[in-house]
């Protein structure tokens, strides 16, 4: 569903790697919405977003870290969107996930690949520009 395409290169080995992973992540969820095969994929939704929030607390904070020793002057506002991002993920209602289980999926991939592709190409480029 997401690929990595050259333009999301930010030319910072250790980001770029890393977001590389998110991409990866968001490829599971997207291959567990094509799985006819599983009938119930609460578990697995939950084990993605508990994987999901856990390497974008670890990315983020890696991310921040990289700016702080550079001084970047955006770094305030750069945090409140990793913040935001982390609040979105962490208010997932789970009960409505298993209402209607492949809707949510799709709902999630839709603003997790948005919210990705915006932050880095937006947010992130503007750190080494």
């Amino acid at each position: 569903m997401i690929k990595w395409r050259e333009e999301f290169r930010l030319g910072i080995e250790t980001i770029d790697e890393q977001h590389k992973k998110l991409f990866a992540i968001a490829n599971e969820a997207y291959d567990l919405l094509k799985n006819d095969f599983y009938i119930d994929k609460y578990d697995r939704i939950v084990a993605i977003l508990k994987e999901l929030r856990d390497y974008t607390i670890y990315h983020f904070n890696s991310e921040e870290d990289y700016m702080k020793s550079i001084g970047y002057k955006k770094l305030l506002s750069h945090k409140v969107e990793h913040n935001d991002f982390v609040e979105k993920i962490n208010s997932i209602d789970l009960d409505k996930l298993d209402e209607n289980q492949d809707e949510y999926i799709l709902e999630l991939l839709n603003f997790v690949v948005d919210w990705i592709e915006q932050h880095i190409l937006g947010t992130d480029k503007q750190i080494v520009s």
